[in-house]
């Protein structure tokens, strides 16, 4: 028993530290274009997504109708489902999910993660995905919509605003 304990104490000594007090802060100064060029590369290591800001979206969408894969980017680790890959697009998207998730504090954020992955479902329940070459020209555009549609409000006003309410869809 007593070198149980010890393992134990050992373990949870290494996992302190391995603890990285500045963790977050890499995540709070990326830049867009910095996060863009990094995932794209396969060379954003971080375990969460940035912290951006509603700021950031209208960079962020500019990338939305990116088609081209990444296999390197944060998951959340909580769900069972492992995508390989992911159009840039679509995780941008996700990103900007994100950014509204955090904003309005959704009981689905798993620490900066909106949903468990950056692919959709059918919103009817059940859990069948939606493949993302038909899935993201439709989130894609009621992203850029929800944006553009709210532009001279305050973000404060329209966070609460599901973009993809009126898609059928969700994110899983």
């Amino acid at each position: 028993m007593k070198s149980i304990r010890c393992f134990v104490i050992a373990f949870c000594f290494l996992g302190l530290m391995a603890c990285n007090k500045n963790e977050e802060e890499p995540l709070q100064n990326v830049e867009v274009e910095n996060y863009i060029a990094l995932l794209v590369k396969g060379e954003f290591t971080a375990m969460d997504l940035p912290v951006f800001t509603e700021a950031d979206i209208p960079k962020l969408l500019t990338y939305r109708n990116k088609t081209e894969k990444i296999t390197n980017f944060p998951r959340n680790m909580i769900s069972s489902y492992m995508n390989k890959e992911c159009s840039l697009g679509m995780y941008v998207l996700w990103t900007i999910e994100s950014i509204r998730a955090v904003a309005i504090d959704s009981e689905y954020l798993i620490g900066r993660f909106p949903s468990q992955n950056p692919v959709v479902k059918e919103r009817s329940g059940g859990f069948d995905l939606v493949p993302e070459e038909d899935a993201h020209p439709i989130v894609a555009q009621a992203y850029l919509e929800w944006w553009q549609n709210n532009q001279g409000r305050s973000f404060e006003e329209f966070k609460v605003a599901d973009p993809l309410l009126d898609t059928g869809l969700s994110w899983h």
